[in-house]
């Protein structure tokens, strides 16, 4: 009987998919793959490193399972992913718990760690270069059949002074087209309807291979794959939204209207110490532009509060551009300082409360904010993905071209007709639950 291994996978869809690589390298060595960590000999944590609260929630569950290893239900934990990468120096002594520390460069060696630490070998740190990431391979796909992410690009160059992410997943480095097609088709065959595009900079895509940025290349290869119905592009950055992508996202009727465009800030100043470009006025003739192409376009944001030195005026300033795109997605966090980023050390670093009670006024305009796209929906018909039945609500649910899997909300609906999970239905929309529509389907699409 072959040894079985489980994984938590933690922090972004990113990380996911190094996940779903990592469990197809075990189960190519023979090891079963179980859902449920307690039934697992070797438990892998693929682990987030960004912000405080996701490396807390890392750290929180290497403890839970340190607990089962205890009482003798498991065999083994191994640490991977970004909190190991970021702190390769420290975990092993800090989470005595671990059996196994392993960088984001030795995934590809994830098996031989795993038949060690089960065959009692000593701990293990394997700390190879993190650009020894494998980007291409196969993976074990572990969201829903009808839905998968596309990661087409590893790493980033941006060097935003608030973000941690360059010095853990290296550079920026794009994967060939023809070899995405190729994994595309793969999902494609296998039953997948909606793909999520990914990277950390999608708008960079291609060019360090091509010599430009190339998304717009990429979208119109893929929007030609039999079986694909959405396309949705996730991670965009504003100064690479080129017009080439505006039109290819505007003229195929595969490419979903959704614009994920993480800004963090509106004012100059600020977005000048986040070494980032622009201002109020450049982004709001960004965003005007591609609504005038795509009418119907969803806007999804983050912002960040609480940057060092940003004064109660510059704050005003984010929250009145928010008041005035109204973003119908939209997260906002409160600064997170950041060991090692340029960040960190600049003066004027603001309390915990202040950077908190900001994020909060933005939040709470928010709920505002789609409570009246909510209203604005009621009439009108979405086209739905199906993706199960809420016996506590005794209705189905689902998602719009309006919410991305896990970040945003769902559609709950009735129906006459049994839909089947990963069908697309037609809802009308009659009504909403806090800050999702509710309606009931008028026919099956696809």
């Amino acid at each position: 009987m072959s040894n079985k291994v489980g994984i938590v996978s933690l922090g972004c869809a990113k990380n996911q998919v190094d996940a779903e690589m990592l469990l197809f390298t075990l189960r190519q060595r023979g090891y079963t793959i179980v859902n449920d960590p307690a039934e697992a000999d070797a438990v892998i944590v693929n682990t987030c490193g960004f912000i405080d609260s996701a490396k807390q929630e890392s750290i929180d569950e290497i403890i839970e399972l340190g607990n089962l290893k205890r009482e003798g239900t498991i065999k083994a934990i191994i640490v991977t992913g970004c909190l190991a990468e970021r702190y390769q120096d420290e975990i092993t002594q800090q989470l005595y718990e671990i059996d196994a520390a392993v960088g984001i460069g030795g995934n590809a060696k994830i098996a031989d760690v795993v038949d060690s630490v089960l065959n009692k070998k000593d701990k293990i740190e394997l700390f190879p270069d993190k650009l020894l990431l494998p980007l291409e391979g196969g993976r074990v796909q572990s969201t829903p059949f009808y839905t998968a992410y596309l990661k087409i690009a590893e790493g980033c160059d941006n060097k935003c002074t608030f973000c941690a992410i360059p010095m853990i997943r290296g550079k920026f480095r794009s994967r060939k087209i023809e070899n995405l097609i190729a994994e595309a088709e793969d999902l494609a065959a296998k039953g997948v309807r909606e793909l999520n595009v990914i990277a950390q900079d999608t708008t960079r895509y291609g060019e360090d291979l091509y010599g430009k940025p190339s998304l717009d290349r990429l979208l119109t290869e893929l929007c030609k794959i039999e079986g694909l119905h959405w396309i949705r592009v996730l991670y965009c950055y504003p100064d690479s939204i080129t017009d080439e992508l505006i039109e290819v996202m505007a003229r195929e009727e595969k490419v979903l209207n959704y614009i994920d465009l993480p800004l963090q800030h509106c004012n100059s100043e600020i977005l000048h110490r986040m070494h980032r470009r622009g201002d109020r006025e450049s982004l709001t003739a960004l965003l005007r532009k591609i609504k005038e192409k795509m009418p119907d376009v969803i806007f999804r944001s983050t912002f960040i509060t609480g940057f060092p030195g940003e004064t109660e005026e510059q704050f005003e300033e984010l929250a009145e551009f928010a008041k005035e795109i109204n973003f119908q997605r939209l997260g906002c966090f409160a600064y997170s300082q950041e060991e090692n980023t340029p960040a960190a050390k600049m003066p004027d670093q603001l309390d915990d409360d202040v950077k908190q009670r900001r994020a909060d006024i933005i939040m709470e305009h928010q709920q505002q904010v789609m409570a009246e796209y909510c209203e604005g929906l009621l009439g009108t018909e979405l086209e739905v993905l199906v993706e199960g039945y809420d016996r506590l609500a005794e209705c189905w649910y689902g998602r719009s071209r309006a919410d991305a899997p896990e970040v945003d909300g769902c559609v709950f609906f009735t129906a006459q007709t049994k839909p089947r999970v990963g069908d697309f239905v037609t809802v009308k929309i009659t009504d909403y639950m806090g800050c999702d529509p509710v309606g009931e389907t008028v026919n099956s699409q696809l």
